[in-house]
């Protein structure tokens, strides 16, 4: 009897490893998210290497941004100074952009800050858009408290001694005290004090003169100096403020007040004084 021979039924190694892959989590996303992102990445990729399509989208998202940027409610239209005299607030308007409107998104605030804060007379600034379009401007002024007056002429200065603006005549600010000499700048706070302490002689000062850009002279009217050392010159003008109080130092015919030793201050008389000094040696010897 011939035997009838029949196909296995089991699959073939090959097949069955397959649908072993195909139930697996991962090769199944892959095919399901993982080709479909890779067809249209690669397809993009492909469109944007011609140059003309990179041109157009570029040029759609400028014109979209530039429609953004340039609507109404971004626009800066104005300009409004606080806290600034008539004179710095002209100033920050020429170094500041003035061509309103300007989108709020063209306008850099901390350079525009940086360059307020650059003049002498400002010492800080505050810079913000407020509502309905407007810069405001937030300016600290720095405060004059001396004048100097040095080889390129006269200048305002603050107590820690920055510039604040030219003077152009001492009358202009005649309220403020005059400081003189190389350095004189840089020991504004040491000047201060000198003042502070030099308050009874304010009728009659004239100026405090660096000299040697090491010590101070309080220069009064009638060509008077008070010569103080380079260091405890507050102690020696008190001193020299209080022998004026006891006995009238300041009144005499005296040229200069020499403090600089404080153990022995030194007096230097007037040439007229000097001449009736002798005069009167004269007559008394002629006497004797």
């Amino acid at each position: 009897m011939q035997q009838i021979s029949r196909a296995d039924p089991a699959p073939s190694r090959l097949r069955y490893r397959m649908h072993r892959v195909m139930l697996t989590p991962l090769y199944r996303i892959l095919l399901r998210v993982g080709l479909p992102l890779a067809i249209v990445i690669g397809g993009t990729a492909a469109w944007f290497s011609v140059q003309a399509n990179r041109d157009v989208v570029f040029g759609m998202i400028a014109n979209a941004r530039d429609a953004i940027e340039h609507r109404p409610e971004f626009m800066v239209k104005l300009m409004a100074i606080d806290g600034a005299s008539d004179s710095v607030a002209e100033d920050i308007r020429e170094i500041l952009p003035d061509d309103f409107p300007v989108s709020s998104f063209d306008m850099d605030l901390d350079a525009m800050r940086d360059t307020v804060v650059g003049l002498d007379a400002v010492e800080s600034a505050r810079l913000r858009i407020r509502q309905g379009g407007v810069l405001q401007v937030d300016v600290v002024e720095r405060v004059p408290v001396v004048v100097w007056r040095s080889d390129v002429g006269l200048e305002l200065l603050d107590k820690k001694g920055v510039h604040v603006g030219p003077v152009a005549h001492r009358a202009n600010h005649a309220e403020l005290p005059l400081i003189v000499g190389d350095g004189a700048d840089a020991n504004v706070s040491e000047a201060l004090a000198l003042l502070a302490a030099a308050k009874p002689l304010w009728p009659r000062l004239r100026a405090m003169q660096r000299i040697g850009e090491r010590r101070w002279d309080v220069v009064l009217d009638r060509d008077q100096r008070l010569l103080l050392p380079e260091s405890g010159a507050v102690q020696a003008l008190e001193r020299a403020i209080a022998m004026d109080e006891a006995v009238d130092l300041l009144e005499r015919d005296l040229q200069t007040v020499d403090l600089r030793l404080p153990q022995r201050p030194t007096l230097r008389l007037t040439g007229h004084a000097v001449q009736e000094m002798w005069q009167m040696k004269t007559m008394q010897t002629e006497g004797n």
